[in-house]
């Protein structure tokens, strides 16, 4: 079953989200949590903010929580995130392994600030933790996002940020999973080589979009890289205005393998977790119904192709 989870000042509802499983599916599923959240320049507070998405994925039923890039820190003025940056060793990111050992969880951590090569650069790193608090792999962003958005902002992410230079794919309770982070949505032959070289069941896309490029593009894009790869999207999104400067689209979503939405909350600004279950049968069965896997052709044939 898949539920939506969204967090008002008082209460919790738990509201129906447009598909369920059946029962006699049920021992070939696991349930993964998507968080959506407004992350700001105060890293206590936003740790605060975390814990409480992680209880609520607890009490549904996930064995892992994703959170969206950014999740620990959206600085308000320039620097302040090379300010903040440390190693992965570092006591904010222990903060959270010790979150994910004490609640028994795996947590997704997309775009976190780790210190870089030099004092001017730091990696946007996406790191897993498993439910005994261990680091078990971490990506670091490829696609930096260095664009002049049409009525928008102006971005240079690589003016701070070192480019990661790796594929990154991890097995977990919740499947095989490729590790993303935001603006590499817009290239698919990183989900291509994820899902078609390393096998990746579920792909994760943690994201702060801009409302601008969101309301065009967030949902058509994910759904498209699920549809080409034959995998679940879980895509955590930050949301809402985190500063006088910064305003993030949200809408945080889950896919199935076929394009189709299965998790959403019912408020595209709100702080709360969509929980859906993964199901390896349906997988299987986008996969074996549609074998595209086996009527792609190799890189060699599009060379002489050209030629």
């Amino acid at each position: 079953m898949a539920v939506g989870l969204t967090r008002t000042p008082n209460f919790i509802t738990r509201l129906p989200v447009i598909r369920s499983v059946s029962s006699s599916m049920a021992d070939n599923t696991v349930r993964i949590a998507a968080a959506q959240m407004t992350s700001i320049n105060d890293l206590t507070s936003n740790f605060n903010t975390c814990s409480h998405l992680v209880k609520e994925a607890v009490a549904a039923g996930a064995k892992m929580l994703c959170f969206p890039e950014n999740f620990s820190f959206v600085g308000a003025k320039d620097g302040e995130s090379m300010k903040i940056a440390e190693p992965l060793d570092g006591p904010i990111m222990q903060r959270y392994c010790s979150l994910a050992r004490e609640s028994n969880i795996w947590l997704s951590l997309g775009g976190f600030q780790e210190k870089g090569p030099d004092d001017t650069h730091l990696c946007n790193a996406h790191v897993l933790i498993d439910d005994t608090g261990n680091v078990r792999s971490t990506y670091r962003k490829i696609h930096l996002f260095d664009v002049d958005i049409p009525g928008g902002a102006v971005f240079k992410e690589s003016s701070f940020t070192e480019a990661g230079k790796n594929i990154v794919v991890v097995d977990s309770p919740v499947g095989r999973l490729g590790l993303t982070v935001c603006y590499d949505l817009r290239f698919p032959e990183l989900y291509q080589r994820l899902r078609f070289q390393h096998q990746a069941q579920v792909l994760l896309v943690p994201a702060a979009f801009t409302k601008i490029t969101g309301e065009a593009h967030w949902e058509i894009l994910l759904r498209a890289r699920a549809i080409e790869t034959q995998c679940y999207v879980i895509a955590a999104a930050q949301a809402g205005k985190h500063n006088d400067k910064r305003e993030s689209y949200g809408d945080t979503l889950i896919i199935d393998p076929w394009g189709k939405v299965v998790g959403r909350l019912p408020d595209r600004v709100s702080t709360g977790i969509v929980v859906a279950d993964i199901d390896f049968s349906l997988i299987d069965s986008v996969r074996t119904k549609m074998p595209i896997s086996e009527h792609m052709k190799p890189l060699e044939f599009w060379n002489s192709a050209s030629s």
